[in-house]
């Protein structure tokens, strides 16, 4: 008896963890860090009336949506009550990740904000670079002598309520919006001169796999099985067998 209730157990307790297991890191993807700046920090984007310059304090970055050349991140109060800036940033690459968030600036004269530059999530190689719009870009270019990326279409730099949907009109604008960067001398390039693209062996080695799986031959439904099928029928069936082989030694014993 207590051979089968120990089974009965081990198979429920299986099961329950692999229903719970894959929410472990449900919030990974939109890659929420908590950073506090010790001064006051410009930021791009579009943000609330009011807030082109955070205080000092305690925020929250995420990540609302991402494409392969472009993300939508915004900063929100410590609470997440209040999205204060809804901000368009293109991937930029580092050599080496670390295991801390980074956060960069661009200096600005004595008794002006920091501005926000680039934000890397820990453990990633690939960070956000932030776009100002292109009025900003230009006076930024001169005062940090850097190149700076810019919006060349217009888009409201302010709103009056925070932005909650990836849909939302201007959400779509920055995802849609050209690109380029403005030199310190004035003069517009494209983003890839001023953006540190990944090494030459991590561009074919990210190929790679996309031509291998244009050139393959369909393969018959039945051979293949979807690379996003759940290991729950599985594992319930070995939990089955399990129960099935107790049951049998049960019944055994009482012969026996």
């Amino acid at each position: 008896m207590n051979l089968f209730k120990a089974a009965t157990t081990a198979f429920c307790v299986t099961l329950m963890g692999a229903a719970l297991a894959p929410g472990a890191k449900a919030d990974d993807w939109n890659e929420k860090t908590t950073v506090t700046f010790s001064g006051p920090v410009e930021i791009p984007g579009v943000h609330l009336t009011g807030w082109g310059v955070l205080p000092a304090g305690t925020y929250v970055f995420k990540v609302l949506d991402s494409q392969t050349d472009r993300h939508i991140v915004q900063i929100f109060s410590s609470d997440e009550k209040i999205c204060y800036a809804t901000i368009l940033a293109i991937p930029n690459y580092r050599l080496k990740a670390t295991d801390k968030t980074v956060i960069t600036f661009r200096e600005r004269p004595a008794g002006e904000p920091e501005a926000l530059r680039a934000w890397f999530y820990p453990g990633k190689n690939w960070g956000e670079q932030f776009v100002y719009p292109r009025s900003k870009a230009v006076a930024l270019a001169k005062e940090v002598n850097m190149p700076i990326l810019f919006l060349t279409d217009e888009i409201p730099a302010e709103v009056a309520e925070p932005i909650t949907s990836a849909d939302s009109p201007v959400v779509v604008q920055l995802k849609q919006a050209p690109v380029m960067a403005i030199q310190p001398t004035g003069e517009e390039v494209q983003v890839a001169e001023v953006v540190t693209p990944p090494p030459a062996e991590t561009e074919v080695a990210m190929a790679a796999p996309v031509a291998q799986t244009k050139a393959a031959p369909a393969a018959p439904a039945t051979e293949t099985l979807p690379a996003t099928a759940s290991p729950l029928p599985l594992m319930a069936l070995f939990g089955l067998l399990a129960l099935g082989g107790v049951l049998a030694l049960r019944a055994a014993e009482k012969r026996v």
